[in-house]
């Protein structure tokens, strides 16, 4: 469901010089949210989190493709936001990073390292001193961490 929504946000927020970074599907405390993060160059705005909520809205209703009432919220992804494609990887270069992967590697599932890049096959981070290089398809989770 969140690829099929995924595919209609993409135009829209195209069409607004955003980026979609993700979109997630979740039931909190007996409610359903439909949660659409966006990003741009300098950071989103209140007003283009209402400008790309007005138009889903519009065509969420038309065509309806989730069978349940729901909350939508649209919003920045936060200063740890999630990486999901190569291009994240290697556009956050230089940035701090957790990586959760699905199965161990080196007797390890958790990573926090600053990012090197990204091909389209690994991710290459610095953890004290090495490099470590973890497949893509081997990444259940990844996000930036806050550095203060």
């Amino acid at each position: 469901m969140t690829a099929q929504v995924a595919e209609m946000v993409l135009p829209l927020a195209e069409e607004l010089h955003l980026e979609l970074v993700d979109v997630e599907y979740v039931k909190e405390a007996g409610r359903y949210y439909l949660r659409v993060f966006i990003d741009k160059p300098g950071g989103v705005t209140l007003d283009d989190c209402q400008a790309l909520s007005e138009k889903l809205d519009v065509l969420l209703d038309e065509k309806d493709p989730i069978p349940n009432s729901y909350v939508l919220e649209v919003s920045s992804p936060g200063i740890e936001r999630p990486l999901k494609k190569a291009g994240d990887f290697q556009r956050f270069a230089g940035r701090l990073a957790r990586i959760k992967t699905y199965a161990p590697i080196a007797g390890r599932r958790q990573f926090t390292g600053r990012l090197i890049g990204a091909s389209e096959e690994e991710v290459r981070l610095t953890i004290d001193g090495r490099e470590v290089a973890i497949a893509l398809d081997g990444i259940a989770s990844a996000r930036l961490v806050a550095e203060f």
